[in-house]
């Protein structure tokens, strides 16, 4: 795939990047002791870079702000960046191993994670410090980060500039920093919650009371509902979206969200209008989930050889 060149950045994503290494289904996990064989196997990258990518497949000019080491999985998200049009100018090089690691099992209709996030460089300042400079510096049109009182001043700086920024949130994010989570929602311009982190963070059962709870601290939330597709809550109405639906084997949930949101955010970037973009998310969280891994089977052959792993080439 050759490499896409634009003058101009639309999306920015923040966040770490992650090396996956990904096993398809099983049934059962290993009891201790035990060793179970799984046919399907890739390796991947997550983190920001999925919703990055997704973002340039929709024709947006697309970034990332993170770490980027000299370690395996920053080489691998950076190879996979030039082959797909993701600028990495953005993110702060650093010695040494920056990018994490997950192992992600598909178990039983769901995924079981074990993931090692290496320690912050010495000496070095924390990101959304640098994310805030990067925005008042390139000004994209759309952000796309995950909640927490860390990224609160990056939001009012995105919000001093006119930079629109999408606010993605996890489990572990609303039980750790719940009232962060809901400043969060408010000050950026999109929330993008799944079903039950939605009903989670608002406290409400009923899917339409926790939508409209969430309505009244955005102005746009877009619930994301799997295989349903999503829900707009938006001037007050909610709207369900199935349009961009793929009927797929689903393969593995990891990044179906992260390359909905990339989706969606980098349609609204080229001009589209609200409802069009979400079909066009949908259709990228099917195609995220029938692939393995959040950014699809990397094709890594110096790993399989011995070769040492060179530096990134165009595709």
């Amino acid at each position: 795939m050759s490499a896409r060149v634009r003058p101009v950045t639309e999306v920015v994503s923040f966040g770490s990047v992650f090396l996956e290494v990904v096993f398809g289904h099983t049934d059962q996990l290993p009891k201790p002791g035990e060793e179970i064989f799984i046919d399907d196997f890739a390796f991947s990258c997550g983190g920001a870079v999925t919703s990055a990518v997704a973002a340039s497949k929709v024709g947006a000019a697309a970034a990332i702000a993170g770490l980027l080491g000299d370690d395996l999985g920053s080489r691998l998200a950076e190879r996979l960046c030039l082959a797909e049009g993701v600028s990495t100018e953005l993110c702060l090089r650093a010695k040494g191993q920056v990018a994490g690691t997950t192992v992600v099992i598909n178990y039983q209709g769901d995924r079981a994670f074990i993931t090692h996030v290496p320690p912050q460089p010495d000496q070095q300042r924390p990101e959304p410090e640098r994310w805030c400079e990067v925005i008042e510096a390139v000004r994209p049109s759309w952000a796309y980060l995950h909640a927490g009182p860390q990224v609160l001043g990056v939001l009012r700086t995105a919000r001093s500039v006119g930079t629109k920024v999408a606010v993605d949130v996890n489990f572990e994010e609303i039980e750790q920093f719940p009232e962060a989570v809901v400043e969060c929602a408010k000050l950026g311009e999109l929330f993008l919650p799944n079903e039950e982190e939605l009903r989670r963070v608002t406290g409400e059962a009923d899917f339409q009371k926790a939508l409209a709870v969430a309505s009244s601290w955005s102005p746009l939330v877009v619930c994301k509902r799997g295989a349903q597709g999503a829900t707009v809550g938006w001037g007050g109405r909610a709207i369900d979206v199935a349009e961009g639906l793929a009927d797929v084997e689903v393969k593995d949930l990891t990044g179906a969200g992260d390359a909905f949101a990339g989706a969606l955010i980098g349609a609204l970037a080229k001009g589209s209008s609200l409802l069009p973009a979400v079909a066009l998310a949908n259709a990228a969280g099917s195609e995220a989930a029938a692939r393995l891994g959040a950014s699809g089977e990397l094709d890594v052959p110096e790993i399989w050889s011995g070769r040492p792993l060179g530096p990134p080439q165009a595709g």
